[in-house]
């Protein structure tokens, strides 16, 4: 039901609609695209076109009916030749050597004749399935790396001021495996950094899927100290915590002119080959080793993807509060996408799995940052939406599901 009167935070449409192809719904952040309702002509901006199609469906679509052209621009593009670069460093968002890292440095070297050295931003906490992947990533797959760690005790910090102040425990993570490709790549003289696909993938502006480098908004660092980390300056931080900047070198990008000078391009494989989580799970099964869980993840129905970080499973728990989308309506709708499930099929999963809690690591998770129960879930309540939530008695009910 439309929820116009009911305050909307982080700038959300206050009118709930999901996607007529997959399952994705408008309240996925940073969607951009004007979306005309069928019953309303006024217009809003939540990602969706004037057909109810989200805006990664719709890319998706036109994908699947350009891949000759894709398959083309690689024959040509100096991005896949040996002799363009001595090497090519791959690091795939967001598992440390899991199956999409796997797949994409199997491809580079063994497809395409490269040299990859892979580099790996360590997660918060391996699981136990993961460092076997990991591993065999490593000696099964055939590849150099090089494992960077940060700081664990500024790690946790900002991993709970993270929480804390943004719901979103997962953004110092993220910052870091960012840069940790064009970083390294700077250091050691390697001029082509290749992710893995572009996460406008999943609904940004689909203008930004027709671009095959990173944007250099990312590699922009005026003053170091006024860049926010956990939704705080790092001057605050020095401040009040005792580090120095230097402590902060890994989360703070090269600049975009220190890159072009070295002469390091930032590309995603995901501009030149069609991405698919299932088959690169498939691929990295065959060529490096990789297995899935023995059981499913927490808040979801796959047992292969973001398998190897204790913590990653809370990231998404945040997204379903923030957003009302939790990881099995992300996995389902790229599923569907896909073609690997109907969307019927997808809004059983969703149903069943988006708001499970994921338990299994919840008092490490505490530990880690350094929080009771009770303040975890003070601040998880704290960033419920009216719009999306309501509570009745004492349990949170989402006012919208999809169907």
């Amino acid at each position: 039901m439309p929820s116009t009167n009911l305050e909307a935070f982080f700038g959300l449409p206050a009118d709930v609609v999901f996607c007529k192809n997959c399952v994705i719904s408008n309240q996925r952040p940073r969607s951009t695209v004007e979306f005309k309702h069928a019953t309303d002509e006024r217009k809003a901006t939540i990602g969706f076109g004037a057909d109810g199609i989200c805006e990664a469906c719709t890319y998706h679509l036109k994908r699947n009916t350009r891949s000759a052209g894709r398959t083309a621009r690689i024959s040509w593009s100096p991005c896949w030749t040996s002799s363009a670069a001595s090497a090519a460093m791959t690091w795939s968002s967001p598992a440390p050597g899991g199956k999409d890292s796997a797949f994409t440095s199997h491809v580079l070297k063994y497809r395409y004749g490269m040299n990859p050295l892979t580099v790996t931003w360590a997660p918060h906490a391996y699981t136990e399935i993961g460092w076997k992947n990991f591993e065999n990533w490593i000696h099964v797959g055939g590849h150099d790396n090089i494992l960077f760690t940060p700081n664990g005790r500024l790690h946790r910090l900002l991993t709970r001021l993270a929480f804390k102040n943004l719901l979103h425990p997962f953004q110092p993570f993220i910052v870091g495996q960012r840069i940790i490709g064009p970083r390294m790549a700077e250091r050691f003289g390697v001029e082509l950094v290749m992710y893995g696909e572009n996460q406008a993938e999943y609904g940004n502006a689909s203008s930004e899927n027709y671009i095959p480098t990173m944007d250099r908004k990312f590699f922009s660092t005026d003053d170091p100290t006024e860049m926010l980390l956990g939704g705080v300056k790092i001057a605050d931080i020095i401040r009040d915590h005792g580090y120095t900047l230097n402590d902060f070198e890994p989360y703070i990008p090269p600049s975009a002119q220190s890159l072009t000078d070295a002469g390091v391009e930032v590309h995603y494989l995901g501009y030149y080959l069609k991405w698919d989580p299932q088959e690169c799970y498939y691929y990295a099964s065959e060529h490096t080793g990789f297995r899935a869980n023995t059981e499913r993840t927490p808040g979801t129905y796959s047992k292969y993807s973001s398998i190897d970080d204790k913590i990653d499973m809370f990231h998404y728990f945040t997204t379903l509060i923030k957003f009302g989308i939790g990881r099995a309506t992300y996995d389902a709708a790229q599923e569907v996408r896909n073609g690997k499930i109907t969307r019927d099929e997808a809004v059983k999963l969703v149903q069943l799995y988006d708001q499970e809690f994921p338990a299994k690591f919840f008092d490490y998770f505490l530990e880690y940052i350094d929080m009771s129960p009770e303040e975890f879930w003070q601040t998880v309540d704290s960033f419920r939406s009216p719009h999306l939530w309501v509570k009745e008695g004492d349990q949170w009910r989402l006012r919208h599901q999809v169907t």
